[in-house]
């Protein structure tokens, strides 16, 4: 985990890779809550059987799902002290590259572009987050995020 004691040392980071987060074990648990939560239940998450006969060979998580995580990526990587809110403000792009079949372990790097003063003392970073997958050279999604940090 990257630590930083303010918003203005995360801030001089700007245009750097600063931190990757722990590994993520996607389960087909966490397949079927998520298309149960979102009504996406094609049968390339949630049959596993249709699925093994499928282009994937497998179940497979919906991209959602793996964005989803970002939240959870970012938590394990990067802790700021003094902080005291961030919140979600949205998504200039997102790619899904690659497929993650079931069991898949997961991870997010995060590179941060950009770094901007807001009201109330807070900072909008833009970040590059790109998610690996473990054991494969190709990312499985590559997003730009943007998040406002409080203190």
């Amino acid at each position: 985990m990257a630590y930083f004691e303010t918003l203005a040392e995360l801030s001089a980071r700007a245009g750097q890779t600063v931190a990757a987060s722990d590994w993520v074990e996607i389960t087909q648990q966490h397949i079927d809550l998520f298309a149960e939560a979102t009504g996406d239940r094609q049968w390339i998450h949630v049959d596993a059987e249709r699925a093994r006969q499928g282009p994937f060979g497998s179940t497979i998580a919906h991209g959602f799902l793996t964005l989803s995580l970002l939240p959870r990526f970012l938590e394990s990587a990067i802790e700021i002290g003094g902080s005291g809110m961030g919140i979600n403000y949205g998504l200039n792009r997102v790619r899904f590259m690659a497929p993650v079949p079931v069991g898949s372990r997961l991870r997010g790097h995060f590179k941060l572009l950009a770094s901007e003063p807001i009201d109330r003392s807070g900072v909008q970073y833009t970040w590059e987050l790109t998610v690996e997958r473990e054991g494969h050279d190709k990312p499985v999604c590559v997003a730009e995020s943007l998040v406002r940090q409080y203190p």
